[in-house]
């Protein structure tokens, strides 16, 4: 209009203040909400099972397993390719394929760790971090089988992978539950994992021999069937059969009541586990078998599900500690070992 300028005249510019202010004000309230409902967000993120809540692991029935997808890792253990390839023949919907092969070590000492490089290609392949919230399974039959998630669940942590779980009778009980599963192959955005090692929950055969040395330092327990501990049988890659001197026997079976391929309560456990020493937080407790398999099992329930304090895994056991010529109990003459290759051969025709 003529006459007009680009100015407001002051009524103009008394009126238009107080609106002016209220949209930054608006404008404030909106971004201290938005600011206040992404730390809500992320609170709430937080506590979900598996970052710090405690409903994840370290045991998953297949109903709290179900509950928890997508937001989980599955990790299937069981063969992937071949006549028994159970992860082709059906798996849990989403879940990768990592057979327990790929997390043992060489025939002659399969319980031998991996080079780091190699755990940390398979870990990355499978789009896992630190943080991301991992359930292994396996194929859950009987009870030597729950030794598979049980030394990859120790691998794991070792690596330094935070939040971890077992689906406790593995597919067994998931297909008995009458649970989804597909024959479609799932693959991971690979990960960026990067190791930090959990020390304290591995025993080197250097530590182990200095434990030998004295009987008070650790408490050295043999998760093989007492046939083992007594040498009167040896694993195919074990330089003779026998134990470690002064180790206790017990059979990692015992945790599973009826053969049954799925862990009891923790209240049967505890009972199970008054047939070991009392608790000392002074004394280790050092887990061994043939080749880390059984042990892994005894040290997943006394570390993660009973929680008692300073358990480690020898993941080489006996089968390395014999084949480094150490000193051993329990071991048959020259006479008897042959007599019991011999049986052992005739058995086998």
């Amino acid at each position: 209009m003529p006459g007009m300028t680009s100015d407001p005249s002051p009524r103009h510019l008394s009126a238009s203040r107080p609106s002016a202010a209220w949209a930054r004000i608006r404008r404030g309230c909106f971004l201290a909400w938005a600011l206040a409902a992404w730390a809500l967000s992320q609170s709430v993120g937080a506590a979900q099972p598996g970052v710090q809540g405690g409903a994840f692991g370290p045991l998953l029935t297949p109903a709290a397993l179900l509950a928890q997808l997508p937001g989980v890792r599955v990790v299937d253990l069981r063969e992937a390719e071949g006549a028994d390839a159970s992860y082709a023949a059906g798996h849990i919907p989403g879940a990768v394929s990592a057979p327990y092969a790929a997390w043992r070590g060489p025939a002659d000492n399969p319980g031998e760790l991996l080079p780091v490089a190699r755990y940390v290609a398979l870990v990355r392949s499978l789009g896992v971090d630190a943080q991301t919230p991992v359930v292994l399974v396996a194929d859950g039959g009987d009870p030597s089988d729950f030794g598979a998630p049980a030394r990859v669940y120790w691998t794991l942590k070792w690596l330094g992978v935070q939040h971890l779980a077992i689906l406790n009778g593995g597919m067994a009980a998931w297909t008995r539950a009458g649970l989804p599963v597909t024959r479609q192959a799932a693959r991971a955005r690979p990960s960026r994992f990067t190791p930090r090692f959990d020390a304290a929950i591995l025993a080197t055969r250097a530590a182990v021999s200095r434990d030998v040395q004295d009987p008070r330092a650790a408490l050295l327990l043999d998760a093989r069937p007492r046939a083992f501990y007594l040498g009167r049988v040896k694993a195919p890659a074990a330089a003779k059969p026998g134990t470690l001197p002064g180790a206790l026997d017990f059979d990692n079976a015992r945790w599973f009541p009826g053969d049954s391929g799925a862990l009891p309560d923790a209240a049967v456990l505890q009972r199970v586990a008054q047939g070991l020493p009392p608790m000392d937080p002074k004394r280790p407790v050092v887990s061994f078998c043939n080749t880390g398999h059984w042990a892994a099992t005894n040290w997943f329930v006394l570390s993660e599900v009973l929680h008692r304090p300073d358990v480690k895994l020898y993941p080489g056991s006996m089968v390395d500690w014999s084949r480094a010529g150490e000193p051993m109990a329990h071991v048959p003459g020259r006479f008897e070992q042959l007599w019991t290759q011999l049986k052992q051969a005739w058995q086998g025709l």
